[in-house]
């Protein structure tokens, strides 16, 4: 199942992706459930929102090998954990807006976890049990400031720095579904999810156990090698197969 958040007239709602229509739910899916309300609207003549208002996004770095060793970094023990503001996430079709403090902005395609439920000090077993599904991220990173500043806050934080979308799918097992990323259609990052080395569920037991996570909150698993500066005028793409498209242009 695909969920969906949409603006109705500047009204926030949630649907279920259904062909190329949306079937309206009564409410918050994590709250009131799947019931639908009987209304029906083409995807095509709303504005997709991020399908989440997460209170955190917790970020896993170098989680691809080939992607460490583009940018000169050891490949770490355990999850390599950071964060990002609420204030980053933007939705399909929104700009990503280039700060004037940085000159090298990059583009990081990830999976991203959704949770759907409280969650503290959760076994792998268990971790499934807490996902609500799963979604397309963009880690957008000003890469001069990553390794100018001591810590990652202002490069990875700026406004907009965080797309996620289209939607959440319910049902995806992450696997080796193909990940790739394109600007203006070329392909710049492709890769499969088995190349991740720490897997998601693994990653939301290792987070759990350091954080508690609260519904809508996302974790977004590392990109794969291929990193590359992106500029005003760019369309980005960030595909994975079985989830979606998620699509931004830069300004």
């Amino acid at each position: 199942m695909r969920i969906a958040r949409f603006s109705d007239n500047g009204t926030p709602k949630y649907g279920v992706v259904d062909g190329p229509e949306l079937a309206v739910l009564s409410g918050h899916p994590l709250v009131d459930g799947y019931e639908t309300s009987g209304e029906r609207v083409a995807i095509k003549e709303v504005k997709l929102l991020s399908p989440t208002l997460p209170s955190k996004i917790v970020c896993i770095g170098m989680n691809y090998s080939a992607h460490a060793k583009e940018i000169g970094q050891d490949v770490p023990d355990e999850p390599l954990m950071f964060f990002k503001p609420n204030t980053a996430v933007i939705g399909p079709g929104d700009q990503i807006q280039l700060p004037h403090q940085s000159q090298k902005v990059e583009l990081e395609i990830e999976l991203a976890v959704v949770i759907g439920k409280l969650t503290k000090n959760v076994s792998v077993a268990e971790a499934a049990e807490h996902v609500w599904g799963y979604t397309v991220g963009n880690d957008v990173t000003a890469r001069d400031l990553q390794f100018s500043d001591l810590q990652w806050a202002r490069s990875k934080g700026f406004d907009t720095f965080c797309p996620i979308g289209p939607w959440i799918e319910t049902e995806f097992d992450a696997e080796d579904q193909v990940i790739e990323s394109r600007v203006n259609g070329e392909v710049r990052q492709k890769a499969t999810l088995a190349d991740m080395n720490f897997k998601p569920l693994e990653l939301v037991s290792y987070v759990s156990e350091n954080v508690t996570l609260l519904p809508g909150d996302v974790i977004v698993t590392g990109s794969p090698a291929g990193i590359s500066k992106i500029d005003s005028g760019d369309v980005i793409e960030c595909e994975i197969e079985g989830v979606g498209t998620l699509i931004n242009p830069v300004a």
